[in-house]
């Protein structure tokens, strides 16, 4: 038993190189982060006694502690500004990750064009293309600036070199997955290579206090690629997404440690480059030269920004068995609810109809408050009745058929009121404890005409369906 006991501890261990859970045996999928091939032999732990050695700096008391340093600094760039609380701290890292071609690159060089015109010494590190490539593509959006330095390297070494020579207070790596730490073993991308190439580029950030800003790439699930550690070793991690059919993008934080992180940026790509936009509603809502059935407008919420959609619907009859369920820029499974609801509860039958759902301009809603406006522009459709023009429809609809109450609704109220609509189709369930402005309150402070519906059958009614 003795001797087996001692195989038993000599035995070497096992742990994953991504998030470092442990086990006794090999495996080849990690049971902490479900990873493939990431668990690898490392020898059995040993316990090892740690001495004092020498500090930074002393600690001190923390309201003796400067924080001047750590101010953020506008980077020109309005709404980038908005979702990184204000601007770029120095010495933060900033992740920004993205599909390839939704316009990364272009963003980040307009931004360090900003940062070397507000008067900081930027550098730019291409590892993905030439500095010729880089350069043609400056000329192209006016982002020819003298403080802005600009280097091709895929060795960290040369990278710190690069820093060394210019100085900069702004650093661009484009990309983290194409930088190669010389000491480490893997190919670059690899997780070994991304991980010790994050930590020492945030070790360099915090040391020099310079603002380092890197490229990251997405896997085909549209996960950040590498490992989760990477998230965790940054400030802030950017997601910069849009479709690919449209040159509208957004810029959403889902980390921040200096600022919120539900907020959002708008922009827009143009031949020259990409361009900030600040009232991005219009682009979601179309204009009519008369009211059209199967139309209505809702408010959704980008982060703490209320924005206005247009969901548009078509139904007509169909000769096949299954009838077609299509939609765009909605969950087809909240669809497909909302059709049950509509067929169940309100009277109206769709079991023969072939139902096209979509939003205008190429604009996702995920949450629920778009369940009444769908609805209504199903039942307009059907009907070949169209609705007020200056009607919108806020609320989700549940399985009974009742209107249930969403959040931030004063917020998109008075975002509409101030587009010009002038009716309101709500949810009836507000609380008297709630936070929410009530209807008659909403009603005398933006002009808005509410209605307050309990049920789907209600709402209908309300917009001139029933």
């Amino acid at each position: 038993m003795a001797k087996a006991a001692t195989q038993a501890k000599g035995k070497p261990a096992y742990a994953c190189s991504e998030c470092g859970w442990t086990s006794a045996r090999w495996i080849g999928r990690c049971g902490e982060c479900q990873a493939w091939g990431t668990v690898a032999e490392v020898g059995a732990p040993k316990a090892a006694r740690i001495t004092a050695g020498p500090v930074s700096s002393p600690a001190m008391p923390i309201a003796k502690v400067s924080a001047i340093e750590a101010e953020s600094r506008a980077t020109g760039i309005g709404e980038l500004d908005r979702v990184l609380g204000g601007g770029v701290v120095p010495g933060a890292v900033i992740l920004l990750a993205g599909e390839p071609g939704v316009g990364k690159s272009t963003l980040l060089l307009e931004v360090a064009a900003q940062s070397a015109r507000g008067g900081q010494r930027t550098l730019y590190v291409s590892g993905e293309e030439s500095a010729a490539q880089v350069r043609l593509r400056a000329g192209r959006t006016d982002a020819l600036v003298d403080d802005l330095f600009l280097a091709a390297e895929t060795d960290l070494g040369a990278v710190v070199g690069q820093v060394d020579a210019v100085e900069p207070s702004f650093l661009v790596i484009d990309s983290v997955q194409t930088m190669a730490h010389p000491e480490v073993d893997g190919a670059p991308g690899g997780v070994t290579q991304v991980r010790e190439v994050t930590g020492a580029l945030v070790r360099l950030a915090k040391e020099r206090n310079i603002a380092v800003v890197l490229v990251g790439h997405v896997t085909k699930d549209g996960a950040i690629a590498g490992p989760r550690m990477l998230e965790h070793l940054v400030d802030v991690v950017l997601a910069f997404d849009g479709d690919r059919h449209s040159g509208f993008r957004m810029v959403r934080a889902t980390k921040n440690r200096f600022g919120p992180s539900d907020e959002v940026g708008c922009f827009d790509m143009v031949d020259t480059g990409i361009v900030e936009v600040t009232d991005p509603t219009g682009l979601f809502v179309s204009e009519h030269a008369e009211p059209v059935a199967g139309t209505c407008v809702t408010v959704m919420m980008e982060g703490r920004r209320p924005l206005l959609a247009e969901v548009q619907a078509l139904v007509g009859p169909s000769a096949a068995p299954q009838p077609r369920r299509t939609t765009s820029g909605l969950e087809s499974s909240r669809v497909a609810m909302v059709l049950a609801v509509l067929g169940n509860r309100a009277g109206l039958k769709l079991t023969d109809q072939e139902v096209y759902v979509a939003t205008v301009g190429g604009v996702k809603i995920t949450e629920p408050v778009a369940d009444l406006a769908v609805a209504i522009a199903v039942a307009s459709s059907v009907m070949d009745k169209p609705i007020h023009p200056g009607l919108i429809a806020i609320g989700e609809v549940g399985l009974a058929g009742e209107v249930r109450r969403v959040g931030g609704l004063e917020k998109r109220l008075a975002e509409a009121a101030r587009l010009g609509f002038t009716k309101a189709i709500i949810p009836a369930d507000i609380p008297n404890r709630s936070r929410e402005a009530k209807p008659m309150d909403i009603q005398k402070k933006y002009g808005l005409r509410t209605f307050a519906a309990p049920d789907l059958r209600s709402a209908l009614s309300a917009a001139g369906l029933a």
